[in-house]
């Protein structure tokens, strides 16, 4: 039934357009009453998002049980989980993605759905980053850079009328996210401050600086 009247909603927002299409004219067009509707969904706004819930529960799942695995690599591979209901339905996903840039109502209730993908991942982040420093900060601000550019890669796809490989165009931009945090362990050190080598070196104290530089330039040059 929750599919019935999302089709039937969405059909009836491509041909009279979401601002003229009441609830009635939803369950009219699909056989039911209004007490149907609202039963699966609270406004006109969710019939657009019917899979969102679903795919929000599905994140949550996913990330209840991917265990030790290294926390960006998590979220990334949970924010595919977005792009995979998207691509599952690829005509579906760019007529309603049409539909959205035209109705200013609609992209607000995109951005507080997108809001919602970005607080599952932040709270799983801050569980994994703990109490250490700036965990919290971490976390709010892994979350944001996963959803963003998960988003870039989308609507590139979406804004192309579904040409090209979706999949392709979002693993390139989560590529980004984890060049620079991915190395970050759970304890909240920096990638900079696990990348490489480490190289620890005694000098005389007093020692010219020209002189340390060339000793480091040394131990770097046998590695």
């Amino acid at each position: 039934m929750r599919e019935v009247l999302a089709e039937a909603a969405f059909q009836l927002f491509l041909e009279r357009g979401f601002e003229r299409t009441t609830v009635d004219d939803i369950v009219a067009r699909a056989g039911v009453g209004r007490r149907s509707f609202f039963r699966y969904f609270p406004s006109k706004e969710d019939a657009v998002f019917p899979d969102h819930e679903r795919c929000l529960a599905d994140m949550t799942a996913f990330l209840a049980a991917v265990g030790g695995a290294e926390p960006v690599d998590a979220v990334c591979d949970a924010a595919r989980l977005v792009l995979r209901m998207y691509s599952a339905n690829p005509e579906f996903s760019i007529q309603r993605y049409r539909l959205t840039r035209e109705v200013p109502g609609l992209r607000t209730y995109e951005l507080s759905v997108v809001r919602r993908y970005e607080q599952t991942l932040a709270g799983y982040l801050r569980d994994r980053y703990g109490e250490s420093k700036d965990g919290a900060l971490r976390a709010e601000v892994i979350s944001a850079s996963v959803v963003a550019a998960h988003n870039n890669g989308l609507r590139t796809w979406l804004r192309s009328g579904g040409e090209g490989d979706a999949e392709a165009a979002v693993d390139h931009a989560l590529g980004l996210v984890r060049q620079v945090w991915g190395s970050a362990p759970a304890g909240g050190a920096s990638p900079a401050a696990t990348d490489g080598d480490v190289v620890v070196m005694v000098a005389a104290k007093g020692a010219p600086m020209w002189r340390v530089v060339q000793q480091i330039e040394s131990v770097i040059g046998q590695g």
